[in-house]
């Protein structure tokens, strides 16, 4: 049964939902900008992640995560492939992160860009899905000169 998720409280303990972090697919997308939300530098930052990859990702490292069917404020298309917000605890209730190796949300976020590339289903896309370059074609007729 979904819990339900109420506004935030300073006496709800750090095992309550409303307390883990959020991450947003956009925080780790090398497409945005960061004023569209991205939160980490290009250069790191993977193409186009979804809240499946993440949780993907997430669900081996033994933190207990949740997924919620939420839409990033700054996200401009309404589609579904940008929907979906990843929930993780980091903290038990006495402050200390519940993982050594994942003490912030940087570390979390940093993590998930490194592993993501290394799914199964980023390296066995075909040539024909494989994210490319726009290309345009001149679409000018030869021989025209200038305005008439």
């Amino acid at each position: 049964m979904a819990t339900m998720i109420t506004s935030w409280n300073p006496d709800k303990k750090h095992s309550d939902v409303e307390r883990w972090i959020c991450i947003y697919p956009a925080y780790l997308n090398n497409k945005k900008t960061l004023a569209q939300g991205r939160r980490l530098p290009k250069d790191i930052c993977v193409e186009n992640p979804t809240h499946q990859e993440i949780r993907d990702v997430l669900f081996p490292t033994g933190l207990r995560i949740g997924v919620e069917n939420k839409l990033y404020p700054r996200e401009r298309s309404k589609e579904m492939l940008h929907r979906g917000r990843i929930r993780v605890e980091l903290k038990s209730d006495d402050g200390t992160p519940l993982k050594a190796e994942f003490p912030t949300r940087e570390s979390v976020m940093k993590y998930i860009v490194e592993a993501i590339p290394k799914l199964k289903t980023r390296q066995n896309r075909p040539a024909d899905q494989q994210p490319q370059a726009v290309q345009q074609g001149s679409n000018k007729a030869k021989g025209k000169k200038g305005r008439r």
